[in-house]
């Protein structure tokens, strides 16, 4: 049976909380969205999605 790892080794357990993240079309990258604030706040450049972050439904 699997189990966490030991308190205070800075891994991350579940989803991050307070985060989205959008794919930018124009230039083919995942952007990082703060949702308290709606403000960008860090781009992938190599096109793979930010892990463990949920990503906004497109219009």
């Amino acid at each position: 049976m699997a189990r966490n790892p030991p308190v205070g080794d800075n891994a991350r357990r579940g989803a991050v909380r307070d985060r989205s993240q959008v794919f930018n079309p124009h230039n083919q990258n995942w952007t990082k969205r703060d949702s308290d604030t709606g403000r960008f706040m860090d781009q992938k450049k190599d096109g793979e999605p930010f892990k463990g972050v949920r990503r906004e439904r497109g219009k």
